[in-house]
């Protein structure tokens, strides 16, 4: 779901490898799809396949007992399907992320968007019989490597240094992420107050084709007006406007409104949409009442926007290691010293709560 990366090598055979194999559950009802994907995965010294299991239930008792990094998920499975079983999944996996790996996924599908909005790390179309090999191995490789093994509870994490958070009335708040963010948007979203008397802008890294369905999900489980991003649109306290998929989140002063500007100028980061416009515009609008908050994912989009945001007196939030699919842009921006929290979304939230004071936006 996010900007594919280069898949790391397998390493070379008389390289001694110190770190443990990442530990992988496959949860299929098709036998030979449980199978294969345990060969194919079983050729990558990195991986180790330590369960198999032919349904939700079997996958939730075995979570009971075996430690686990990474679930890979169906999601069309005879009695309680994937996305049933999902959240639950999650929550007894103790740190435990999820691949969603079905046909269910392909390009456009909403079964993808809700198995991200439920928490998924990532999701992955399942090519059909016969197709599994070649390019598709690499690519589920490549995903797997990207998440990574499993933070659990209690596991240390360095210390960042935290600057001040701005104070006065929030004016405008800006989510960002990518792999594994959109459980931590709706998450955020679900826990606000109905009113915030302030405008919400969402960079999401998702193909465009899915924006509709994001917009939907968030609506449904938020009940916040949605709207994908277009040219002029004017924005509203307590809306929430989306990054389209295919330019960045920009904005501009016109008389007494701010308005989206889409932007497609190509980004260091290579991202569309990327976070650094939407954090620096924000920034440049809203100065001190602008807060951004980086959420799960790779890479570093949003570090340079943020740290635009924070020179404009603007305060940045990062969502925390342990519940962060991957820990790669909310990790920027707290190394970096622009965040002035690094917690989980629910704390987050009530962060961003706190800050709310009374008032009507213009």
């Amino acid at each position: 779901m996010s900007s594919a990366a280069p898949a790391a090598p397998n390493p070379p055979i008389g390289d001694v490898d110190r770190s443990p194999p990442i530990r992988l559950m496959i949860v299929d009802d098709s036998p030979v799809a449980r199978s294969v994907l345990a060969r194919m995965l079983g050729v990558y010294r990195d991986f180790e396949v330590v369960h198999l299991a032919g349904t939700a239930h079997e996958a939730l008792d075995a979570l009971a007992t075996i430690a686990i990094d990474i679930v890979l998920l169906d999601v069309e499975m005879p009695g309680r399907t994937g996305l049933d079983a999902l959240p639950e999944i999650l929550e007894r996996g103790q740190g435990a992320r999820v691949l969603v790996v079905s046909s269910a996924c392909d390009e456009g599908a909403e079964a993808a968007v809700r198995a991200l909005a439920l928490g998924a790390a990532d999701t992955l179309p399942k090519p059909g019989t016969g197709r599994f090999a070649g390019r598709f191995s690499e690519e589920l490789a490549e995903r797997l490597r990207r998440i990574g093994p499993a933070v659990r509870p209690g596991h240390p994490v360095a210390s960042v240094r935290l600057r001040p958070a701005s104070d006065g009335r929030l004016a405008c708040l800006a989510l960002g992420a990518s792999t594994g963010g959109l459980h931590a948007v709706t998450g955020i979203l679900k826990a606000l107050p109905a009113m915030i008397g302030a405008p919400i802008l969402v960079t999401q890294h998702l193909p465009p084709v899915f924006m509709p369905f994001f917009a939907r999900q968030i609506e449904s489980a938020c009940g916040r007006t949605t709207r994908v991003a277009e040219e002029g649109l004017a924005l509203q306290a307590e809306e929430v406007v989306l990054a389209p998929g295919h330019a960045h989140l920009a904005l501009e002063q016109q008389g007494g409104r701010v308005v989206v500007r889409l932007d497609r100028t190509p980004m260091p980061s290579g991202c569309v949409p990327s976070v650094d416009v939407m954090f620096a515009a924000a920034g440049e609008m809203f100065g001190r009442g602008a807060l951004g908050v980086v959420l799960s994912g790779m890479g570093r989009d949003g570090l340079e926007g943020a740290r635009k945001l924070v020179e404009r007196s603007g305060t940045i939030f990062a969502q925390d290691r342990a519940t962060s699919a991957v820990w790669g842009m909310p990790r920027a921006v707290a190394e970096a010293g622009l965040a002035s929290a690094v917690l989980p979304p629910s704390d987050l939230a009530r962060r961003i709560t706190n800050r709310i004071e009374g008032g009507t936006w213009k």
